[in-house]
C-alpha cells in the first residue's frame, strides 16, 4: 500500500511544479506585454499630438510668409517659395524627429 501513496504524492507534486510554470509564465509574459501596451498607447498618443502640432506650425509661418511677404512673391514660380520653405522647414522637423528616434536605442529604463 506504499507504492500508490507514493504515486498521489508525486502526482501531487507534478501538479505543483505545473502551476508554479504557468504562474511563471504569466508573470514573465503577460506583465512586461500589458507595460509595453501602456508604453505604446502613451506612444502612440503623443506622436498624434505632436505631428498635429508640427503641422499647424508649418501652416502658420507659410500663412504669415505669404501675408508678410507677399508682395515679394509674385510671379509665375514666385509664389511656390513660401510652399518650398514650409515644405524645408517640415523635413528639418522630420529630420531632428528621426535623429532622436534612433538615438535611442532600448525601450528599457536606463538604471542610475
Amino acid at each position: 500500500m506504499a507504492v500508490p501513496d507514493k504515486d498521489k504524492s508525486d502526482s501531487g507534486d507534478i501538479g505543483q511544479v505545473v502551476d508554479l510554470v504557468k504562474d511563471y509564465v504569466r508573470q514573465e509574459t503577460l506583465g512586461p506585454i500589458k507595460g509595453a501596451g501602456r508604453w505604446l498607447g502613451r506612444g502612440v498618443a503623443g506622436a498624434l499630438l505632436i505631428g498635429t502640432g508640427c503641422v499647424l506650425l508649418v501652416l502658420a509661418a507659410l500663412r504669415m510668409i505669404q501675408n508678410e511677404f507677399g508682395r515679394s512673391f509674385r510671379g509665375q514660380w514666385m509664389s511656390l517659395l513660401p510652399y518650398l520653405f514650409a515644405f524645408v522647414v517640415s523635413l528639418a522637423v522630420m529630420g531632428v524627429a528621426a535623429w532622436r528616434i534612433m538615438a535611442k536605442k532600448t525601450l528599457q529604463k536606463e538604471r542610475p
